[in-house]
């Protein structure tokens, strides 16, 4: 049951006119990862407009360029504090390659290179993991991971944010994908990573530029 006082308000893919997707697979929940992204394009949205906006960018970007089957992001935080829906809880996304089925990407709009977002920017995105937590779609010992540890050749989310990540609770400075595989297999044989959207879509690496 939805909280109003500790829930983030979720802005649905309705109310930015998202395109249906392509094609879609269910994800297993709870998941045992979240990893944390910027979008570096689209910059900052600081009003709900902007981030509407910034939301059928990435879309079109995604849909597109990438040949992926819809945006690739389970949610989009603005700078408006508000929480943009995009593939959504139930859904396997296109952010983190290995990553993609046992995580839940999260992004927070803008570049956060040089500068930390906004404090209610910031306060959604623990709003809404707890959220998952709460609900189910997040496991209560999740890791929490930043996109450049979990994918090479890329600054996401950003030096100053990933500095920020680090202060979160359930940041893992050494996620192992490899043994939590073995684990969740329970027999310590070699697992098949179920990344299906990359295998498929023709996506490479799941972002727009080297930065994101």
């Amino acid at each position: 049951m939805a909280n109003a006082v500790t829930d983030p308000e979720i802005v649905p893919r309705s109310a930015w006119h998202a395109r249906p997707a392509k094609q879609a697979d269910p994800i297993i929940s709870p998941v045992p990862y979240v990893v944390i992204h910027h979008t570096f394009n689209p910059p900052a949205c600081n009003t709900t407009e902007e981030c509407l906006s910034a939301m059928r960018w990435m879309q079109d970007f995604h849909q597109f360029n990438r040949t992926w089957w819809d945006i690739g992001y389970n949610f989009a935080v603005g700078g408006d504090g508000k929480v943009y829906e995009g593939r959504g809880w139930f859904t396997i996304g296109a952010h983190a390659p290995r990553y993609n089925s046992i995580s839940m990407g999260i992004s927070l709009i803008g570049d956060w290179t040089a500068s930390l977002p906004p404090e209610r920017q910031l306060a959604a995105a623990h709003k809404l993991i707890a959220m998952g937590v709460r609900e189910g779609h997040i496991a209560e010992d999740y890791h929490l991971v930043g996109h450049r540890q979990v994918r090479e050749g890329t600054e996401c989310p950003g030096e100053v944010l990933y500095e920020e990540i680090k202060k979160w609770p359930h940041y893992d400075p050494h996620p192992d994908y490899v043994d939590l595989l073995k684990k969740k297999k329970g027999d310590g044989s070699k697992a098949t990573p179920p990344d299906e959207h990359n295998r498929l879509q023709k996506g490479t690496a799941p972002f727009i530029s080297k930065l994101l």
